[in-house]
């Protein structure tokens, strides 16, 4: 570390939000935005199926989703329309799991553990490193996370996968989408919800299906009772209500009010490329200061698949990286907590099942200029804690 700081920066982060979810609010938000939200009324009325369907239009428009896709607002936020497709329509043959980090290996969990399918090859990778993808079959269904939340290693592109596949591509893209590229030629189920890479409220998902991924749904009936709120057809057909402003069960009015707010930003900036170029300016604001700082790295070993959305950071310092695994847990803790008591930084530990660090949300609705001022903030508590640790060694 060059400098190191002796007393706290006098700059401070105008927005100390880079939780990675929910995320921060688009720049300018004030709860005025969702002055006009339907409340009071049925989501089965005439404008709220409306306001329903102006979020899917958007959607489309904002992620450029091919025409002959359906695009449908569902329960439960991502792990909701995840879980409705695996159970819906996994089974008709075998099945190839890729899990680099909590969340894919929470599907990995589902699908041999719940839905106990016969045929599960889980091709998988410790945190900081994909999976070796040449492995992978596309004569079977294949589901995998675009974006590792917990472990900030994504996918580069979508060019590994088979444009000829036989099986089904089922993404969770839920901290990909808005931020990254996806080729949705390649994919034929994409998951995400609006508190991500949108800043919005929870408890909403997103699920968007391609041709191939209708066909499955209409053919295939699984051998397993499905709820309610898992059930995408119906008499052998694809419930098109769903994806027509219906949905499954009463939506959050002033989620999808948010929810357009925030793509109506969106639009503002430059669109999907205006979104991707701030988050990846944002990003390489995190990696510039990586690149100059010796106490911290990237937990992503590629540079080539390092997320630009969910930045995540290991603690290299010999002298922490000298102690026991739960020290060095409690240390990157101190530093979380010293920020957040300073009003600087809030919600930037790592996820609870990845390794000990720091996480911090660098998609388009952080501003660039707060992360430049986090990173000075960053070193200082680093120094403090340090400080403390060689104090209480002497």
């Amino acid at each position: 570390m060059a400098d190191t700081p002796q007393t706290a920066p006098a700059v401070k982060p105008a927005n100390p939000n880079f939780s990675s979810g929910p995320c921060a609010k688009r720049p300018g938000w004030t709860v005025e935005a969702l002055a006009n939200a339907l409340v009071g009324r049925s989501h089965r009325s005439k404008p709220g199926k409306a306001r329903i369907q102006r979020a899917i239009d958007l959607t489309r428009e904002l992620l450029d989703v091919p025409a002959d896709y359906r695009i449908g607002i569902v329960p439960a936020s991502d792990t909701g329309a995840v879980e409705m497709f695996l159970w819906s329509a996994l089974g008709a043959r075998g099945v190839d799991m890729l899990a680099w980090e909590s969340f894919g290996a929470g599907w990995v969990t589902d699908v041999s553990k719940q839905l106990k399918l016969d045929d599960v090859r889980v091709i998988d990778a410790p945190y900081g490193e994909l999976p070796d993808l040449a492995q992978v079959d596309f004569d079977r269904d294949v589901v995998f996370t675009w974006n590792g939340t917990t472990s900030g290693v994504r996918v580069a592109n979508g060019d590994w996968i088979a444009a000829d596949r036989k099986g089904l591509t089922i993404c969770d893209a839920t901290s990909a989408a808005f931020a990254q590229n996806l080729d949705f030629a390649k994919l034929d189920v994409v998951t995400f919800s609006w508190q991500k890479a949108l800043g919005g409220e929870a408890a909403h998902g997103v699920l968007i299906l391609s041709p191939r991924a209708v066909e499955r749904l209409e053919s295939f009936k699984p051998d397993r009772p499905l709820p309610k709120i898992f059930r995408l057809t119906k008499g052998g057909k694809l419930l098109e209500e769903v994806f027509q402003a219906a949905t499954i069960n009463t939506p959050s009015m002033i989620c999808i009010e948010d929810a357009i707010d925030a793509m109506e930003w969106g639009k503002t900036v430059g669109g999907l490329k205006g979104m991707q170029a701030r988050a990846d300016a944002n990003f390489k604001v995190l990696a510039d200061w990586v690149a100059k700082t010796d106490w911290v790295d990237f937990l992503a070993k590629n540079p080539a698949n390092r997320s630009n959305t969910s930045v995540c950071l290991s603690i290299v310092d010999p002298a922490v990286t000298a102690l026991a695994a739960d020290q060095q847990a409690a240390f990157a803790k101190a530093i979380v907590s010293r920020l957040d008591k300073s009003g600087v930084a809030y919600d930037i530990g790592a996820y609870k099942d990845a390794p000990s660090g720091l996480r911090i949300w660098a998609g388009s609705t952080v501003e660039a200029s707060d992360l430049a001022a986090l990173t000075p903030w960053l070193d200082y508590a680093f120094a403090e804690e340090l400080k403390a640790l060689t104090a209480a060694a002497a």
